[in-house]
């Protein structure tokens, strides 16, 4: 690579937030804008100091980052999705508020995102659809942040393909109970987690279960070494003759499709919040830059290339930001499947993650493509939007899965498949 000079002007690592500036919220009522001012200072103070090196980190040798999930159990984030039977802040829009504090976290963290999703949105909100005696073992201790929760769909040949066929796990009746065999992969916060809310087959259906991971026969596997989101810790979880309670059983036998749809619907609102969050920083950094770094006689800002493209990134931002929102008040109205809203929403909140994140380090040249900065070893500024943001347009359903869900909204079912 080419000597690359320093840019020191000033503080590539705390631009202007542009969006204050351009966006007009007139969709979130005042709760939900209260929750966005309160989760930014949270994430400002104790997610922004530690997000480098959360972004850098190893998954196998330094972890979970513990820290930043104890800073938002002490500032109760986790009270935010719930209602107050179980701890909870009790907020009219839950979901909404929900994918806003996603899209505040992401913003310095999309590992921590994650792990906020998974722990609230998929693990809690699988949990919160169970038996008050569920609720309270297990909910509750999530929502105050004092156990890890964690939530099992995908297989090493299941993954966006959660049919009866497709699923191998295997939840086999008992006279006091049941016995689970199988492997789980991709499973955020496994690591760490107290529970598991796992998928498996019972019969020709599915059903859901709440998996201690202290039980006999729950072994956690390697962490996996990932590209980005390297604080999302993730492992394969083996179910080998786990034997379980009758009461481990979550909602109705043969009626855990139905849980595990909804709750990935409401997933892929938290994925497109976390998308539009990335989008942004790299934006609110990219626009910082341009506007500094002086070539060819004048800032880069100055050309018009920059100018037509930042003008287009601003206006699918923007777009993105109102399809989530949308998307989350049309499930806090009691639609558990908001479609076409949630599919949109994830695929136009991930792909300007990406194609943001792309745009960033292109801007910043050799700045944008380096770890770390000469000597002093300081972080680069934006190479790590590029490394988080692709599993976006993968996980949560695969952004051609959206797609599919969108053309059966326009030809059908019987046309689609």
């Amino acid at each position: 690579m080419h000597a690359v000079d320093a840019d020191t002007e000033l503080d590539i690592f705390d631009p202007p937030r542009i969006a204050d500036r351009l966006y007009h919220d007139l969709l979130s009522p005042p709760e939900i804008q209260q929750v966005r001012r309160r989760v930014r200072r949270v994430a400002a103070d104790t997610i922004a100091p530690i997000a480098s090196r959360i972004a850098r980190s190893d998954e196998r040798i330094d972890g979970f980052p513990r820290d930043a999930f104890d800073s938002l159990a002490s500032a109760g984030v986790f009270r935010i999705p719930f209602a107050g039977d179980v701890g909870g802040d009790d907020l009219t829009h839950r979901a909404t508020a929900t994918a806003v504090a996603v899209e505040e976290l992401a913003y310095y963290s999309n590992s921590v995102a994650a792990i906020f999703d998974v722990h609230c949105i998929l693990a809690g909100n699988a949990v919160n659809q169970g038996t008050d005696a569920q609720r309270r073992r297990w909910l509750a201790p999530v929502v105050a942040g004092e156990i890890v929760g964690s939530f099992a769909t995908s297989e090493p040949g299941a993954s966006s393909d959660l049919s009866p066929t497709a699923v191998t796990t295997e939840a086999t009746p008992t006279p006091t109970g049941w016995v689970l065999n199988g492997r789980k992969r991709w499973i955020t916060n496994s690591a760490v987690a107290s529970f598991v809310v796992v998928l498996a087959r019972t019969g020709d259906r599915l059903s859901t279960f709440i998996v201690p991971t202290g039980t006999p026969g729950v072994t956690i596997g390697t962490p996996d070494r990932k590209l980005g989101n390297k604080g999302q810790i993730t492992a394969d979880v083996i179910l080998r003759q786990v034997h379980l309670d009758s009461d481990a059983l979550l909602g109705e036998e043969g009626g855990g499709l139905k849980i595990a749809l909804q709750t990935l619907t409401y997933g892929r609102i938290g994925i497109a919040a976390a998308g539009v969050g990335m989008a942004q920083a790299a934006f609110d950094h990219t626009a910082a830059h341009l506007a500094r770094r002086h070539a060819f006689g004048g800032p880069l800002a100055g050309k018009q290339h920059w100018q037509f493209l930042m003008a287009d990134r601003a206006t699918t931002i923007e777009s993105a930001r109102d399809l989530y929102l949308k998307a989350a008040l049309r499930l806090d109205s009691g639609i558990a499947f908001p479609e076409p809203e949630a599919a949109m929403a994830k695929l136009r909140g991930t792909e300007i993650s990406v194609d943001m994140a792309r745009d960033a380090v292109q801007a910043f040249g050799g700045l944008g493509f380096t770890q770390s900065l000469g000597a002093d070893d300081t972080d680069g500024p934006v190479e790590a939007f590029y490394r988080d943001s692709k599993i976006g347009e993968i996980y949560e359903g695969a952004n051609e899965v959206q797609k599919w869900v969108l053309a059966r909204q326009i030809f059908g079912r019987e046309i689609t498949g």
